[in-house]
């Protein structure tokens, strides 16, 4: 038995499947130093992963670090030392998945611009959700859906400094 949420997860691939895995690497190597940078030590890195199909990221903890649903208890505990909270934050490996269509899109986002503010915005979003969905609680919600207004006010082409009625 093996938890799945946890780095290191490996599947008996074939020779051919191994060789593709290599080249997507390779391939996907700047985005994964880029996404790095952009969230600087919120994540310990990022890396290609081969575990995802329908979800573009997902935040995994190191093979002996804490559960989402550790951290999240050990959070709610009452503490008196504030310093005691850093030791409680397992550390997270973002592992992308290559063949989705989002990530396939930020790579060529990247490579045309990679100090772009949506590009960032895109990364932080990802990680965000990718939190979210991984079980862990989000540090500054007020960040995120300030994100999500700018995201959507880009989709319907409203003026960043238009406004409101």
């Amino acid at each position: 038995m093996r938890n799945v949420t946890k780095e290191g997860l490996e599947f008996d691939d074939s020779e051919e499947e191994k060789k593709k895995q290599e080249e997507q690497k390779q391939a996907f190597e700047g985005l994964c130093k880029h996404i790095k940078e952009v969230l600087g030590d919120k994540i310990e890195k990022c890396v290609l992963g081969h575990r995802l199909t329908d979800s573009p990221c997902i935040l995994v903890t190191s093979e002996w670090g804490w559960t989402a649903n550790m951290e999240r208890i050990m959070k709610a505990q009452a503490l008196k030392d504030s310093n005691m909270s850093s030791y409680m934050v397992s550390k997270k490996t973002m592992e992308i998945n290559p063949n989705h269509p989002i990530v396939v899109q930020l790579k060529a986002k990247v490579d045309a611009n990679a100090s772009d503010r949506t590009v960032k915005d895109l990364v932080w979003l990802l990680f965000e959700t990718s939190l979210l969905t991984s079980g862990f609680s989000l540090d500054d919600p007020s960040s995120f859906s300030g994100r999500i207004h700018r995201m959507i006010k880009f989709a319907l082409n409203v003026d960043e400094d238009e406004v409101e009625p």
